[in-house]
């Protein structure tokens, strides 16, 4: 498989949707705060304590973006890294950050990626197996960013200690917002 998916029970006849980190919402909207990660230190204490968060933005989308991915362990930034392009689309950004990620885990060490794109879950960990199988073809046409789509899976290939997991966007968890804070540096004068 690829970037490994959360183990579901194995005697459920029922399909059940994997696990997702979520906070509950305190006050705070759905819309991105613009805040520096000194600020979303200091304002979200919630959420998961260990993994690889990543986030991507493009304001408009297409337009000016940047990724972002934070290395956590023990709820202390082990690495972090950032990037910013001119002209892109956020689903690009979404699958940098992702790239990215991947390099701030020693090989061989487990971690989970977290990402607020379901489009990037179901794409590495659903549809790309398929995909592939097809010579990189998809039975409703192109696959946008393939070239991304397709080193993002290979590395996952490659990681099998890796699990990408969806997380939910702007929810005050911490280390989410924090990666939202690094993907959006680019607007900024601080990080």
């Amino acid at each position: 498989m690829n970037c490994k998916k959360q183990n579901a029970p194995a005697a459920s006849p029922a399909k059940k949707k994997p696990a997702v980190a979520r906070a509950v919402r305190t006050g705070s909207s759905s819309r991105e705060e613009n805040l520096s990660v000194a600020e979303v230190l200091a304002k979200y204490t919630e959420g998961p304590t260990d993994g690889v968060f990543t986030d991507g933005a493009a304001e408009p989308n297409p337009g000016p973006g940047g990724w972002g991915c934070v290395y956590v362990a023990d709820n202390q930034v082990v690495d972090e890294r950032w990037g910013h392009e001119p002209h892109t689309t956020n689903n690009r950004m979404e699958l940098s950050a992702l790239i990215n990620a991947t390099a701030l885990v020693p090989a061989g060490k487990s971690a989970v990626l977290y990402t607020d794109s379901q489009l990037c879950v179901s794409t590495v960990n659903e549809w790309a197996k398929g995909w592939e199988a097809r010579g990189w073809k998809r039975k409703g046409g192109e696959i946008k960013n393939l070239e991304l789509v397709q080193e993002l899976y290979g590395i996952c290939q490659r990681r099998p200690e890796l699990e990408l997991r969806w997380i939910a966007a702007h929810s005050g968890n911490r280390w989410n917002e924090y990666a939202d804070a690094l993907a959006t540096a680019y607007r900024r004068k601080v990080r």
